[in-house]
C-alpha cells in the first residue's frame, strides 16, 4: 500500500511538470519513515525518484540521520574528484550536468558517515538504471526496421540483455549490503550499472535518445551526476581493493 501510495504521488508530481517532490514526500511521511523503518523507506522512495524520474534533497536527511543530527537541512557531501557539494531543498541553484538538479559547488566540507548516503543513491541509481531500460525497451518493440522490430536484432538484444544482467546484479548487492564495505560496493555496482544502462540503451534508442522530447536525457545526466556523489563507481571500485589488499582477504557479504 505505502509504494503504491509513494509511486502513485512521484509519478503524478513528474507529468504535472514538477520533478521536485520535497513537498509529497513531507506529506507521506518521509522523515517519520525514515526514523522508524529507515531501511525500508531509504530503500523505497529512492528507487522510486530514479524509476520516476524525480528528485529531492531527501539525501540530506539520510545522511544527517546517520551523524547523529537532525534530517530537514543540508550538509556539505563530498563528490568525486576531492570536491564537495551541497544539495539544496528548493529548485533556486542547478547544476551544470543536469539542471533540474539544484546542486551546487561549495568549500570543503567536515567527514560524515557515508555508507547509508551511499546505499540511498545506489538505489536511485538502480531505479534510474531500471527507467533507461524500460524506454529502450519499449522503443525496441516499437520501431521497426525491414519489416521487424528493432528488438528482434541480435546486436539489440544484447545490449538490453546485458544492461538487465548489470541492473539486476547491483540490486542483487544492494540486498547484501548491511556493514561500510558492503555499501560501497552496492554503490560501486549501482553506479556501474547505471553508466552501463545509460551507454546501451542510447544506443538502441539512437538519434531520439538524444532529443529534448524523450526522456532518455533526464536520466542520463541524472546518473552522473549521481554516480560522482559520495564516490564514483570507478573510485569506489579502487576504494574496495585497497580494502581488499589491506585485509588479506574478500569480506564476506553474506551467507549463500
Amino acid at each position: 500500500m505505502l509504494a503504491d501510495t509513494l509511486e502513485k504521488s512521484m509519478s503524478a508530481a513528474a507529468t504535472a511538470g514538477s520533478p521536485n517532490i520535497e513537498d509529497v514526500l513531507s506529506d507521506l511521511g518521509w522523515l517519520e519513515m525514515l526514523e522508524e523503518i529507515p531501511d525500508e523507506a531509504t530503500g523505497l522512495v529512492f528507487r522510486l525518484l530514479g524509476e520516476t524520474g524525480t528528485h529531492a534533497g531527501v539525501i540530506n536527511d539520510v545522511v544527517l540521520a546517520a551523524a547523529g543530527s537532525q534530517p530537514g537541512g543540508t550538509i556539505a557531501l563530498p563528490y568525486t574528484g576531492g570536491r564537495w557539494v551541497t544539495w539544496e531543498r528548493t529548485d533556486g541553484v542547478q547544476s551544470a550536468m543536469d539542471p533540474e538538479l539544484p546542486v551546487h559547488a561549495t568549500d570543503a566540507g567536515t567527514d560524515i558517515p557515508l555508507a547509508k548516503g551511499r546505499l540511498a543513491l545506489a538505489w536511485w541509481l538502480v531505479g534510474s538504471a531500471r527507467a533507461m531500460l524500460a524506454l529502450a525497451r519499449q522503443h525496441a518493440v516499437d520501431r521497426v526496421q525491414f519489416g521487424r522490430p528493432i528488438g528482434s536484432f541480435q546486436a539489440v538484444r544484447h545490449r538490453l540483455a546485458e544492461t538487465l544482467v548489470a541492473v539486476e546484479g547491483a540490486e542483487a548487492t544492494l540486498l547484501m549490503a548491511t556493514d561500510d564495505f558492503g555499501c560501497l560496493l552496492g554503490k560501486a555496482a549501482a553506479g556501474q550499472a547505471a553508466l552501463t544502462a545509460a551507454k546501451h540503451c542510447q544506443q538502441v534508442l539512437g538519434g531520439i535518445g538524444f532529443t529534448d522530447e524523450h526522456d532518455l536525457h533526464r536520466h542520463v545526466k541524472r546518473v552522473f551526476v549521481l554516480d560522482g556523489l559520495l564516490g564514483s563507481a570507478r573510485d569506489l571500485t579502487r576504494e574496495a581493493g585497497a580494502t581488499i589488499r589491506s585485509l588479506g582477504h574478500a569480506p564476506r557479504l553474506g551467507n549463500l
